[in-house]
């Protein structure tokens, strides 16, 4: 029962702070951020009662809704939805700390912000696939109002662009689902029942794989589907930008991972050099486009999709190493992608007021502290040893090696596009914090000596976001042993792969 207090409190601080009359903007960032705060520390609990040598799911809670079509509100936990509830408890008490300077119908922002982290924590915790469905739905609608009032550089269209990308992929989802419900024959959604118990013919499992995998693929941000993301982030508030690139993509990565792969091992077998062929296009072509953008807060942007091409390439790999890799990915770029858009759309452009690497003069001068932060995040984020990004593309890797049907130039072009994120992340710190700007001698437009330092909310996110990677990335064993207790039955499932003729 514990974790799904997440969900309760996270629509009951949404329907608070809507409530509260819009002046009262004291009121308002403090119950957002004790909202949030509680969220993440019932998520920790959650995950030290979780006993990890029983494995599975825990913590069930089971409520019937609706009898005659088998639908039922169920809930509970393994150790890949505890990773990812932690992830979401994070990134919900950051962002809430980079939105504490809005005032513009602040009440609104934060409930949408907050019934946005219910809708995923919902997702996470959902084991009824209509469930899961009706979550991952909710988490869509607040996307498109945090985007298109609160946000900039064409914001109405890029929040209908993420909605329209969005609700089409939801449709193929809720095709698949019905497929998988009247396959099954058993007359339930019940995920549990339908892993174990539903016996899809190899055929069935390789036509409806692909749509149920790209319906959710959509959202993790798989090329050629992709083009929603860095416009959505580029537009987004700091704390939107935040919760897009931290939780909501994970949301379709967990869809392929927990629906796709978990109830159609052979059709992800089927598939699965696919997948990863896709995986590292996103992985190279996401590096290339981010080498070449001025836009700093498009630089993060394309890199989030890189990235998330780890992601799908972990999930091709179908063995244990590279789905803990997966996941693993999940979670750290979940905190080093948000890290970087706090930094770029929040604590740089709040004092710049522009997002042009161009306009930037030495702000290694000018902003020192904020200037390094950066400086590690983007060493978290390009893979250095020591930070989470580390040791998760690294299982990728390795798992990528052991899958017997992958060519060797998959691991190739992976690699080529680690070099070329080595490459733009140096670049564009060097761009943006030790190059001197053409114009930075304009009298007409004087720049300052120094740019205020970072505020207590700023700081603390910042404190927060870097100890997690560098925590996971310096002992990652905790985590791991975590993934690994909820991929032990998905393992077993995809070795033997029991199909009806």
């Amino acid at each position: 029962m514990l974790p799904l207090f997440t969900v309760i409190l996270s629509f009951v601080g949404a329907l608070a702070v809507g409530l509260t009359p819009p002046e009262r903007l004291r009121t308002i960032r403090w119950t957002a951020l004790i909202t949030a705060l509680l969220g993440l520390i019932t998520a920790a609990f959650a995950t030290l009662q979780y006993h990890i040598a029983d494995g599975g799911y825990q913590s069930v809670v089971s409520l019937p809704w609706v009898t005659s079509l088998g639908i039922q509100f169920k809930s509970g936990v393994d150790g890949i939805s505890l990773s990812l509830l932690l992830l979401t408890g994070l990134i919900a008490f950051c962002g809430v700390l980079f939105s504490w300077d809005i005032e513009h119908r602040a009440n609104e922002f934060f409930a949408f912000f907050l019934a946005l982290i219910g809708g995923v924590y919902g997702v996470f915790l959902s084991l009824d696939l209509v469930m899961l469905f009706v979550f991952y739905e909710i988490a869509i609608v607040p996307k498109y109002f945090l985007i298109a009032i609160w946000g900039s550089t064409r914001r109405e269209y890029a929040a209908m662009k993420l909605v329209i990308y969005s609700f089409t992929s939801s449709s193929l989802i809720f095709f698949s689902l019905l497929a998988l419900y009247f396959g099954a024959g058993l007359n339930t959604f019940d995920l549990t029942r339908l892993t174990t118990e539903a016996h899809y013919s190899q055929t069935f499992q390789i036509v409806v794989f692909p749509i149920v995998f790209i319906g959710f693929a959509v959202l993790a941000g798989m090329w050629p589907f992709h083009t929603w993301a860095p416009t959505g982030h580029v537009a987004a508030p700091t704390a939107a930008s935040m919760l897009l690139a931290g939780v909501v993509m994970k949301l379709g990565a967990y869809g392929c991972l927990r629906v796709a792969i978990g109830l159609l091992p052979l059709g992800a077998q089927h598939w699965a050099q696919w997948i990863a062929v896709i995986a590292v296009i996103n992985i190279l072509y996401g590096a290339l486009i981010a080498l070449v953008q001025s836009d700093f807060k498009f630089v993060i942007g394309y890199s989030s999709v890189s990235h998330m091409g780890f992601v799908l390439l972990g999930l091709a790999t179908l063995n244990t190493t590279g789905l803990n890799g997966a996941v693993l990915q999940m979670f750290s770029h979940g905190v080093i992608g948000a890290l970087l858009f706090a930094l770029v759309g929040g604590s740089i452009y709040r004092r710049t007021h522009t997002r042009q690497l161009a306009d930037f003069d030495r702000l290694i001068d000018r902003m020192p502290t904020i200037a390094w932060l950066f400086i590690v995040a983007g060493l978290a984020s390009m893979g250095m040893p020591g930070f989470s990004g580390f040791v998760a593309e690294l299982h990728v890797l390795i798992g990528a090696w052991q899958q017997p049907l992958f060519s060797v130039w998959i691991l190739v072009v992976a690699g080529l596009g680690i070099i070329v994120t080595f490459a733009y992340t140096l670049i564009k710190i060097h761009e943006a914090f030790f190059r001197r700007s053409a114009t930075a001698n304009d009298p007409a437009h004087p720049l300052p000596e120094k740019y205020p330092p970072l505020t207590c909310p700023e700081t603390v996110a910042l404190v927060v976001l870097i100890a997690a990677a560098l925590g996971v990335g310096l002992y990652p064993k905790p985590l791991i042993e975590l993934i690994n207790s909820g991929l032990a039955p998905l393992v077993a499932a995809l070795a033997t792969g029991a199909v009806t003729p």
